[in-house]
């Protein structure tokens, strides 16, 4: 799978592919990534890709030219590319979109800046919008890697435990995932579930539904 970044600061992005789960799936080419950056693309003399805003308002607005170029030469590259842009106006990014977007070949992720990106680009090359959560960040580099992250261990081979995908939180149970525990047993007089210690798998499997359970009454009531 390949991830494109769009984005006026790739290394905002780089560093993060560098170490860990990530950087392993890259040597073993389960995973690649590249980056355009608009103002390679831009016609104006002085660089300029964003401009301000029709009808007034603070701030200044990613602009089209750059944008359609750049787009338009990454289809020619990634005839299957899927573009997403992150935005604070669109539906919440969960993990059924991360498992459904692992099946794809080529992800594009276009991360605004500023006042964000002009509306005509978004409605022309769009395949999907996601928003990460409900505030505002200072670009769309944050949440483009949430989602590649998010994407990249639902893409085969990637988690070195395959096993480790079927007891997490938001799958298809509709259940946060329960408590885990890892050795030492006791540590400063804090103990681990004594049934979790007891060998009996199918009394472990309910002990860890009812947790599931209430920890998602609580959370998510």
């Amino acid at each position: 799978m390949n991830f494109t970044f769009i984005t006026l600061f790739p290394n905002l992005i780089d560093f993060y592919f560098k170490d860990s789960i990530l950087k392993i799936a890259i040597e073993k080419k389960l995973l690649s990534y590249d980056f355009f950056n608009p103002r390679d693309y831009t016609t104006n003399k002085h660089k300029k890709v964003d401009d301000t805003l029709c009808g007034g308002g603070a701030g200044q607005l990613l602009t089209t030219q750059p944008l359609f170029d750049c787009i338009d030469d990454i289809k020619s590259k990634y005839p299957d590319a899927y573009i997403i842009f992150p935005l604070a106006a669109a539906k919440p990014f969960n993990q059924k979109d991360a498992k459904r977007l692992a099946k794809k070949k080529n992800v594009v992720f276009v991360s605004g800046r500023y006042e964000g990106i002009d509306e005509r680009v978004i409605e022309t090359y769009a395949n999907e919008v996601f928003s990460v959560g409900e505030y505002i960040l200072t670009g769309g580099e944050l949440p483009s890697l949430v989602m590649a992250d998010a994407i990249s261990r639902n893409v085969d081979k990637v988690l070195g435990n395959q096993d480790s995908l079927e007891d997490e939180s938001y799958n298809d149970n509709g259940l946060l995932e329960a408590p885990s525990f890892a050795k030492p047993i006791n540590y400063k007089d804090l103990s681990v579930p004594s049934e979790y210690l007891k060998g009996n798998h199918s009394k472990i499997t309910d002990l860890k539904n009812k947790l599931s359970m209430c920890k998602t009454k609580y959370y998510r009531p």
